[in-house]
């Protein structure tokens, strides 16, 4: 059963989210019942105020709606803060949630967006909060010239799709010119019919950015008036409630989108950092915004296109990025502490294999381990034994670790296309004033390349668990068994091997492609859908379980290196055991496992580890060249 846990007044309680029908009321009820019974207090105890109650996610501080079922807004392992009537929200966070989430502040930079060079690392700050956005004066130029032609087309009377025609199956229904601008705030409210937790506060900033960079482009008839007022809603950081599914990636991803427009119209929910979650007409008006009045054609403009695929695709590339480079890292000290031969990683052998991707990740590990560089005592312990291979997950690295990066490029080429694409339809051409009604929406492009991308970048925890294995089984590693002393009384890393084994499990599945799977909607008009809002969700999903896998690997790595000393690794190797071993104490007997976990993965997340080894990365390749 789904659990979350549940925080009242700094006490914790591991609460299950209940039946179907549970409500997001009940689930709070329960953990104030639990409140009172830890402190032995009866109901007469508690003040009036006491009695009443809201729930916010951590995450955001997203205030829950009392009404709305436990199991569509909240997901498994949720925190939740139940706070009294009254009380302002304290704020206590998890360990992870401490390390990764910073105050939000107002950023004072603004990245000129101009529907032609967002990248997948740009949208990921703008996502963070790092940035405002405006547009350059090229994309304005472009914008009104499109809507130009967009009010021209219904001045002359002409029948254009989506302008004054009804929406697929009603495409040949015409629309009379006084119902214009209600066909357009229908077709928003009759498509925000996504379900399931809503988008965090960084999903969605990314999502209105990259729908303002789309719409830059001059393609899809959106006004400035509208343009403007989504810039300025994305610089208050006012941001629609988006549930995260109900999209099939066919024309586009119309019901996230909807949602999206639908709390710039000023109806529905909305949530600020100044406001919390709240209606959205009021969060707007507390910024000094006003509710977006749709022209028509703006609403087909601001819900057809593959911005949610792509958004969180642009995430799951940039984390598959760092997730990449930290493996070899991880891997370098794994094969230190098994004792294992540098030998396979010779420039020679890659060179007559040249994929990039292998060559950049055996030029990364010598990097990291040659001995004349960086020399290591452990290195040298073993250097006239008699073995002479090692087994494939230290032997065969850059050749297994290389195809991750190379999908990892791939599948950022394509995202990057697709995020600087019109993808909406019809698209406006006003150099030759003509609006084409076509296909650029479908998703099979960012679905494939994200199916693609979870295959790839899961291969990096396939390793990195067979790894742990050597690691914890003194068979295999001539190391005390799951790398604790008194095993038996202590069981050490062997259930954390477990969880391991669980992730990569679970991502096996999770590797499916979505994209092979149809299902004909819209009365067989949209007849092949790419199932893209799937792809880019579980993709994510795989890159987590891979971040947590090698956290998993690095925790045994460097207890390992503890069984060896005083021998010490390579200076960069070093550095790594180091940074861990600033949030995470060796294992000296049976403790807690998780917040360890979670502390090595925290690093990972924020990519401290390469940050360590850059510079000695840098002082290896200079001693190369002189």
């Amino acid at each position: 059963m789904r659990c979350v846990s549940l925080c009242v007044r700094g006490e914790w309680f591991r609460v299950p989210c209940g039946g179907p029908s549970a409500s997001v009321r009940s689930l709070g009820s329960e953990a104030l019942q639990r409140y009172q019974r830890a402190k032995n207090l009866e109901e007469g105890d508690m003040e009036d105020g006491d009695m009443e109650f809201s729930l916010r996610r951590f995450q955001c501080g997203e205030l829950l709606h009392p009404e709305d079922r436990a199991e569509d807004v909240l997901q498994d392992n949720d925190f939740v803060h139940l706070v009294f009537a009254g009380e302002g929200a304290r704020h206590y966070c998890s360990p992870m949630e401490m390390a990764m989430q910073k105050p939000y502040q107002e950023p004072k930079e603004y990245i000129q967006l101009d529907g032609n060079s967002l990248t997948t690392a740009a949208l990921v700050d703008l996502g963070q909060g790092l940035f405002k956005i405006k547009l350059t004066p090229e994309a304005e130029e472009k914008a009104i010239k499109c809507r130009e032609l967009i009010d021209a087309f219904i001045r002359e009377g002409k029948v254009v799709y989506g302008v004054n025609t009804g929406f697929g199956k009603f495409a040949h229904t015409l629309i009379p010119k006084e119902q214009l601008a209600q066909l357009q705030a229908n077709v928003i409210r009759s498509h925000s019919a996504g379900v399931g937790a809503p988008l965090s506060a960084e999903r969605t900033r990314m999502l209105l950015a990259l729908r303002i960079n789309v719409l830059a482009k001059g393609h899809s008839g959106v006004s400035m008036e509208t343009l403007n007022a989504m810039i300025k809603a994305f610089n208050a950081s006012c941001l629609s409630w988006v549930p995260e599914k109900g999209t099939v990636g066919a024309s586009g991803d119309l019901a996230p989108l909807a949602h999206l427009t639908l709390g710039l119209m000023g109806e529905g929910r909305m949530w600020s950092p100044r406001s919390g979650w709240a209606e959205a007409k009021a969060v707007l008006e507390g910024h000094g915004l006003k509710p977006v009045v749709l022209k028509p054609k703006e609403g087909i403009a601001l819900i057809n296109g593959t911005q949610l695929i792509s958004s969180l695709g642009a995430e799951a590339v940039e984390r598959s990025l760092a997730a990449a480079r930290q493996a070899d890292i991880i891997a370098a000290l794994s094969l230190e502490a098994l004792k294992g031969s540098t030998r396979a990683f010779h420039s020679a052998l890659h060179a007559v294999r040249p994929h990039p991707g292998q060559m950049e990740v055996a030029e990364r590990l010598r990097s990291l381990l040659d001995s004349q560089v960086f020399p290591s005592l452990i290195s040298e312990s073993h250097r006239s034994c008699t073995r002479v291979q090692d087994p494939y997950t230290l032997r065969c690295i850059p050749q297994v670790h290389g195809v991750v990066n190379d999908t990892i490029t791939f599948v950022q080429k394509v995202i990057s296309t697709e995020l600087n694409s019109a993808t909406d339809n019809p698209l406006v051409f006003a150099e030759t004033r003509e609006i084409i009604s076509g296909g650029n929406f479908h998703g099979e492009y960012p679905a494939k390349a994200l199916d693609y991308l979870a295959i790839g970048v899961h291969e990096l925890a396939s390793m990195s668990e067979r790894r742990t294995e050597r690691l914890v089984n003194p068979a295999l590693s001539d190391l005390p068994a799951f790398l604790v002393h008194d095993g038996g009384l202590n069981s050490g890393f062997m259930i954390a091997h477990c969880t391991a084994a669980a992730l990569v499990s679970e991502n096996k599945a999770l590797c499916h492609p979505s994209s092979v799977d149809s299902l004909s909607t819209s009365a067989a008009t949209e007849d092949h859908v790419s199932m893209g809002g799937w792809a880019a969700r579980k993709a994510l999903r795989v890159v987590e379980h891979v971040e947590q896998v090698l956290a998993i690997e690095l925790l045994a790595a460097c207890q390992a290196l503890e069984f060896l000393r005083p021998l010490k690794t390579t200076a960069p190797l070093e550095g790594v055991h180091q940074l861990l071993r600033s949030v995470v104490s060796p294992w000296d007997r049976d403790r807690v496992m998780s917040p360890d976990i979670e502390a090595a993965h925290t690093l990972i997340r924020q990519q401290k580890l390469w940050k360590t080894v850059q510079p000695f990365m840098e002082e290896y390749r200079k001693k190369l060249t002189t």
